[in-house]
């Protein structure tokens, strides 16, 4: 782990080791910190990795029948499916203001597709004790806590810009606490932000005009309870709504805004699915670049492929995930490794030259 990640002051997950989880056959991830960068080619196993953050957000939340369902089955989720593999075992160590806790559970599979949790533990470093997660956390400070973290860790992946997307309908003006994962409150939040923090709004409109410089601004107005996303052109002061801009700028418009947000709007841990699809190469330096100095304050994990995102990072940033016999593999870069080649190449080089592997 680098010397540049912040290890002491974000509450966040410190390390995961998961079993039969989709391609994550047997997969161990120590020293994640923030910021965190998984790099690897399609296939690789980079958004079942992601997805795992999001079975630990469900399952604080109590909703894994419904995670299941949305993903398609408990079958799809088992490593070469039920009969190979009949159940997921997995742990997690968290560091919060209580110290190191690790939880660790098991999903077996059951009849109707389903997946039914058991084995279910936490241990706290601090008083070497175990108990149910679910059971002690209503009375127990540090079990609550590591709830509240996993509840509060969130995949965000703008990739919905189709006709019918969140991002391009009609919006309560009161859905504005957090910008949703897929992006589609962004009015709201923009609204909001324009009229509390009007600071970090032009600061965020400065950093648009930096990528789509016909931006002039947004065109944000309530209507019964209600907003859509519009925005105005600088030259032909024309207003344009989000279907008729680009799939890009509409992502843009996402990223530059979360990575933007004041304190009290950020989750604790956000975890960013390839952010650079259909950006410009300056867009995904400039995004990079903003991740990079969030992770300060908040854990980021982030799935990309990008070698203009990887850049921005050190090579003790950077898990490097490759697909074997069907079987995700992880390694961390190591900068004394490649010490020879850092004076004349970038961390994006060198993976683009498959000189940190898990190139296709």
């Amino acid at each position: 782990m680098s010397e540049g990640k912040n290890d002491t002051a974000l509450e966040r997950i410190e390390s995961v080791h998961i079993k039969g989880f989709r391609s994550l056959a047997d997969v161990t991830l120590n020293g994640l910190g923030s910021p965190t960068v998984l790099l690897g080619p399609n296939g690789a196993g980079k958004s079942n990795l992601m997805c795992f953050f999001g079975l630990l957000r469900a399952m604080s939340r109590l909703e894994v029948g419904e995670f299941v369902l949305q993903e398609g089955g408990a079958n799809d989720q088992l490593f070469a499916g039920s009969k190979h593999t009949p159940q997921i075992d997995a742990s997690v160590s968290v560091q919060t203001e209580f110290g190191r806790s690790k939880f660790s559970f098991a999903l077996k599979y059951v009849e109707d597709d389903r997946l039914a949790v058991t084995n279910e533990q936490i241990k706290f470093d601090a008083k070497g004790m175990e108990s149910g997660f679910f059971l002690v956390s209503e009375g127990n400070e540090s079990a609550t806590k590591v709830a509240e973290l996993l509840r509060d860790c969130w995949r965000y992946q703008f990739h919905d810009t189709s006709r019918d997307a969140p991002i391009k309908k009609r919006s309560d003006v009161k859905d504005n606490s957090r910008l949703l994962e897929h992006g589609g409150n962004l009015a709201p939040v923009l609204l909001r932000l324009r009229v509390h923090h009007p600071t970090k709004y032009e600061l965020i409109c400065r950093h648009i005009r930096r990528v789509l410089p016909e931006f002039d601004d947004f065109q944000l107005e309530e209507d019964y309870g209600g907003t859509i996303l519009r925005w105005r052109g600088k030259t032909t002061g024309q207003t344009l709504g989000a279907h008729l801009t680009s799939d890009g700028s509409l992502r843009c418009f996402c990223l530059l805004t979360l990575l933007n947000l004041p304190d009290e709007m950020l989750p604790h841990i956000i975890l960013l699915d390839e952010p650079e699809l259909g950006l410009h190469p300056f867009a995904i330096s400039l995004v990079s670049h903003m991740v990079k100095s969030l992770s300060r304050r908040r854990q980021i994990i982030v799935a990309t492929q990008s070698p203009h995102f990887v850049d921005a990072f050190r090579l003790d940033d950077i898990v490097v995930l490759e697909l074997r016999d069907g079987r995700t593999e992880t390694k961390w870069a190591n900068e004394e490794d490649l010490s020879q080649w850092l004076d004349d190449h970038s961390s994006g080089e060198l993976w683009w030259k498959n000189l940190l592997g898990g190139y296709p």
